[in-house]
């Protein structure tokens, strides 16, 4: 039978700070396990080794634990053994805020010294709304890891601190490249804690990190030691500081939809069963994919999220969160942490995938997936609508979309994701899930799925280099000129690949070595012509506030459009003419104004003038701004 636990919501909750609270003359710990009968704290000198320094018993208060320690502990550790009947377990706890290696013991620290010089003076980037965000997802990893690049630190958070880091052909590259790009937000793939790669092994490990243990932690293989606790603090806030510097806000990638262990996590340790959902004969529930999903519709469940949501906002001052399988998180969790987190930074972007991975327990009606988004007014949500109309659907290498081969019959899909999937009165057919492209995140590429180039070359197999990045330009200028928030991974302004010797190209890279995930910065050289058209695309969608309206409203009064034939059209936003030709005929198109983008070259200084009759060419876009 499903365990119930309304009895523990509704008379043992807690509402207080918990963890280890650490000043100089004292440390609390409070910990929260109505079914523990005894629990004890453990101190220990070091993060991994060596014997208990002292045992401290803790006293229950309805549900509390808690105890208090006289002294300075900062740079010490600590666990807690909870004692359930007559089974004792020792478990970091879920509350800590750092650890020694591969996050066993949580570590007690005055946080003061893992701030960097000059921390005080960063802050978040400041964001009218969210469709002014342009963001580039990135691993930490992937950054550095490549011999293409001259990186000292590969593979660390102190790679994003080097300056002066240069391709072979001695082009700048990593944080420097991306600034230059002209990119608002980083979103890093998860940060937090992670289980499958072993801090204490140096050779190189990869993976994506959706794979939590501790979600208040920085991952330790991306620190320069993960044995001592504040290192790893420290050089995740350079990292965000080197960035706020450029002016580029950084959002984290967070996972509270599951946990990599079950009955054996810290969270299972400290209340078995409680943090996740059953199914009704009382196993646990596997909406993720990944084996157990977290309970966050229960009082305690959902407490820890914010918590934790607020902690990394406030003490690494983040920019924004990205929520993987967003659909396993309940509705009022989501809007409860959104309050909360624009009392912090009201800039703050929140976003995620509107979907789970398999069933779950939670009613359809509390799930954050993309129909229930109107009740989500502070989150954006993937268009998957707009992925697979663009490109073709990402589960079939050979489907094809309206850039490489489906024109025509997915012209109307594609005029209604250029208007972000809103109500539209020219539109007969469209994907209507919200009414506000601020609530929309735009992509063709992401690191899941094929790569952009990559998905192009196996759905158009017998087309040619110049055919490829031809059709490459168009998709990104549908990304970065549709209503919407747009949204590109690392490497995809210079054709990023991830092939895999003779097997074609990796789907699924999440546990693929270097070799295969790392940015090749040698292609950003051979490349360069893809690069500075993505490079004027961005900075063309910040001079045209047209190409980023906010509001369902403004698209239905402000954009129209007009056919050109083939699965061609106009859409014209305000002053802003854009022409879009998948077809292999040039159109003709009537505009009176300055070129600013076409098939070849973007820049938000004009190209040309335009007096009247000019063509939009094959494969191509034509943005025309209006006198």
């Amino acid at each position: 039978m499903q365990p119930n636990f309304i009895e523990y919501d509704s008379n043992y909750s807690y509402d207080g700070q918990l963890g280890a609270i650490w000043s100089p003359e004292k440390t609390i710990f409070r910990m929260w396990s109505p079914a523990a009968n005894e629990v004890r704290v453990n101190i220990y000198s070091e993060g991994t080794d060596g014997e208990r320094i002292a045992v401290l018993p803790m006293v229950c208060r309805h549900g509390l634990w808690e105890t208090e320690a006289e002294g300075d502990l900062n740079g010490k550790y600590y666990t807690y053994t909870v004692r359930i009947g007559y089974v004792e377990r020792e478990t970091i706890d879920i509350y800590a805020r750092s650890a020694g290696v591969n996050g066993v013991r949580g570590m007690i620290f005055d946080p003061a010294l893992t701030c960097p010089r000059g921390w005080e003076k960063s802050s978040p980037v400041k964001l009218k709304k969210y469709t002014d965000a342009i963001i580039y997802e990135l691993h930490v990893r992937d950054l550095s890891s490549d011999e293409s690049a001259n990186f000292k630190y590969r593979g660390k958070f102190k790679a994003f601190t080097e300056k002066n880091v240069k391709n072979a052909a001695g082009e700048p590259v990593g944080l420097e490249h991306i600034a230059a790009l002209g990119v608002t937000h980083i979103h890093l793939l998860p940060v937090a804690d992670y289980f499958t790669v072993d801090e204490s092994d140096t050779r190189p490990q990869f993976n994506w990190g959706y794979d939590p243990l501790n979600y208040n932690i920085p991952e330790g293989s991306y620190s320069t030691d993960p044995y001592d606790g504040l290192v790893r603090v420290k050089e995740f806030k350079e990292l965000i500081l080197a960035a706020h510097r450029k002016g580029i806000g950084i959002i984290m990638d967070v996972v509270y939809n599951h946990t990599y262990l079950t009955a054996d996590s810290p969270f299972n340790k400290s209340f078995p069963d409680y943090y996740y959902r059953q199914t009704h004969d009382g196993h646990f529930s596997n909406g993720s994919g990944c084996g157990n999903e977290l309970a966050s519709e229960r009082e305690m469940g959902r407490k820890y999220i914010i918590d934790s949501l607020c902690y990394l906002a406030q003490e690494y001052k983040l920019d924004g969160f990205r929520f993987d399988l967003m659909g396993l998180i309940d509705i009022d969790t989501l809007n409860m942490a959104a309050e909360k987190l624009r009392e912090i930074n009201p800039s703050i972007i929140l976003y995620g995938e509107g979907w789970t991975g398999g069933a779950s327990p939670l009613e359809e009606g509390r799930r954050a997936v993309k129909y229930n988004t109107w009740r989500l007014p502070q989150f954006a949500m993937f268009s998957d609508d707009f992925r697979d109309t663009v490109k073709g659907n990402v589960f079939s290498d050979q489907s094809m979309g309206y850039i490489n081969g489906a024109d025509q019959q997915l012209e109307w899909k594609m005029r209604s994701v250029l208007c972000a999937g809103v109500r539209h009165p020219q539109i007969h057919y469209g994907h209507n899930w919200t009414d506000s492209p601020c609530q929309v995140v735009n992509y063709v590429e992401a690191h899941d799925n094929l790569t952009f180039h990559d998905k192009l070359r196996l759905s158009m197999p017998t087309a040619s280099m110049e055919d490829i990045i031809q059709i490459d330009k168009l998709g990104a200028a549908l990304v970065f000129f549709s209503q919407g928030i747009p949204f590109i991974q690392a490497g995809q302004e210079f054709l990023r690949s991830k092939p895999v010797a003779h097997c074609g190209f990796d789907h699924n890279s999440y546990a693929s070595p270097d070799s295969v995930n790392s940015l090749k910065w040698n292609k950003l050289t051979e490349y360069r012509q893809v690069y500075e058209y993505y490079k004027g695309l961005i900075a063309i969608r910040k001079k045209f506030p047209e190409l980023r309206m906010s509001s369902g409203d403004e698209i239905r009064k402000y954009i129209n459009f007009t056919d050109l034939g083939g699965g061609a059209f106009i859409a014209r936003m305000k002053s802003v003419i854009l022409a879009v030709n998948p077809t292999w005929q040039d159109r003709e198109i009537i505009a009176t104004g300055y070129i600013y983008a076409d098939g070849e070259s973007a820049s938000d200084t004009p190209l040309r003038e335009c007096d009247g009759r000019t063509y939009c060419k094959s494969r191509s876009i034509l943005l025309v701004a209006e006198e």
